[in-house]
């Protein structure tokens, strides 16, 4: 089946799980979204994270979009199931990756990171129940990093600054694993690499939900089957030279789109 596989985030952050997504599945078309002008989701009301989801899918089924990525933590955690009730499509959600970080710490401490519209969802704290029993999880807000992400301050002093203020309660807490709960945070790591000592584990989502998407894919016989490379398309609502910059890719075509 020859329809795209749509994608959407707050903003930029999505991409990347886009590139795991293209990486393992490089014959798929995509379409992704970026609700830059409306970025963070995370200080959003819950109200608020659903209507703009409804809006972004929405766009996405106008073109034909055969599977849905909804590519940005916060959107998972209060949209997905309203989402998956209301519309024909298969989605695929991402949240915070606590189980393989509970079957890897050996200090049985473990430190997320994320907006607070994910740490304060009924679904993460439902994950961390299921998953992380007999393990301590240290929360905390990354409140700030989106916006400088999406501005393109990613190596600037003001981000590692944040970075430093956020990690060090972890640290004095006695983590060895680091989960990154939003999908803007993994253009972090190298700068996480450098801060944090060598036996923290940084564990993200990307590339299981681009096997979960294979599977969907599969398991729905949607896949394309064709043998040519994939298009992609990049949308975004607010300045489009930070996710030019990220997606770093020449065949994609990148557009303002006013939606």
């Amino acid at each position: 089946m020859h329809g795209p596989i749509g994608i959407f985030d707050s903003g930029v952050g999505g991409t990347s799980i886009w590139k795991e997504i293209k990486k393992m599945l490089p014959h798929e078309n995509t379409i992704y979204l970026a609700d830059s002008a409306n970025a963070p989701y995370g200080e959003k009301s819950k109200e608020e994270i659903l209507q703009l989801s409804i809006k972004n899918t929405e766009f996405l089924l106008q073109q034909d979009c055969k599977l849905i990525v909804v590519a940005c933590n916060t959107a998972t955690t209060n949209a997905i199931d309203y989402l998956r009730t209301h519309y024909n499509v298969p989605f695929i959600g991402i949240e915070p990756a606590i189980k393989p970080a509970a079957l890897h710490t050996k200090t049985k401490k473990v430190g997320v990171l994320a907006t607070q519209g994910t740490l304060s969802s009924s679904l993460f704290h439902n994950t961390s129940k299921l998953f992380a029993e007999g393990i301590t999880v240290v929360e905390q807000e990354g409140k700030g990093l989106v916006e400088l992400i999406e501005s393109g301050q990613i190596n600037s002093v003001v981000t590692r600054g944040l970075l430093l203020s956020f990690l060090r309660p972890m640290l004095e807490q006695d983590i060895d694993c680091l989960v990154l709960g939003c999908t803007h945070y993994p253009y972090l790591i190298p700068l996480l690499q450098d801060i944090l000592p060598d036996h923290i584990s940084i564990i993200d989502s990307g590339e299981a939900v681009a096997r979960q998407t294979k599977a969907v894919l599969e398991k729905n016989q949607l896949l394309n089957t064709k043998g040519q490379p994939g298009e992609h398309l990049f949308c975004s609502n607010k300045g489009i030279e930070v996710l030019r910059n990220l997606v770093d890719d020449d065949n994609a075509q990148i557009s303002y789109l006013d939606f």
